[in-house]
């Protein structure tokens, strides 16, 4: 199937690190704390039009340490918290593998399989689209898709931001700086 080029973009965001804060495994709705201004900025991206999408992995899944059904309370954890901010996320994606315990798979960041399948659920050009995490496998995808990257400093990202510049990836301070790069200043 062809990549589409034309319709709107949509802007990926990785969960932990990037959205909430990553306490590690984060498989409990009373673990789930939103980072500040994540639910503005994704309240922002709303109004604008722009489809937000999370792709996240999951390998606590495949290490044992909780279920999928884990997974789907803290989604909707995650998709209250930000409701109370007049903000959604429109569809979200996760890879429960880990190449250690479940062998290598298509659908673990920096693979673009999910990204590939959201672009074709949701009609999503790939091409006019941003890829915002903490790490460089949330961000590496964006090559090769033709869209663009932004590494977040919230979470993982300080540890990774020569990896960002090695890569031609921006640097942003967090998820509101992010959405400032990509709409432009509030006006």
């Amino acid at each position: 199937m062809a990549e589409r080029v034309d319709g709107r973009g949509a802007v990926f965001l990785d969960r932990d690190g990037t959205i909430i804060d990553d306490s590690g495994y984060v498989h409990r709705p009373e673990a789930v704390h939103l980072l500040p201004g994540a639910a503005q900025a994704i309240q922002r991206l709303n109004r604008a039009r722009w489809p937000v999408v999370t792709v996240t992995n999951q390998s606590g899944i495949a290490r044992g340490l909780y279920a999928e059904s884990d997974y789907r309370l803290v989604e909707r954890r995650l998709a209250e918290l930000l409701a109370a901010a007049g903000a959604r996320i429109d569809a979200s994606f996760f890879c429960p593998h880990h190449p250690q315990f479940t062998g290598p798979c298509e659908c673990r960041k920096p693979g673009t399989k999910l990204f590939r399948e959201a672009a074709a659920q949701l009609g999503l050009a790939l091409p006019r689209s941003w890829f915002v995490g903490d790490r460089p496998g949330d961000v590496v995808p964006a090559h090769a898709l033709g869209g663009r990257g932004l590494l977040v400093l919230t979470g993982e990202g300080a540890a990774h931001q020569a990896q960002a510049a090695a890569l031609g990836v921006s640097v942003v301070t967090d998820l509101a700086a992010a959405v400032v790069t990509i709409l432009g200043p509030v006006a």
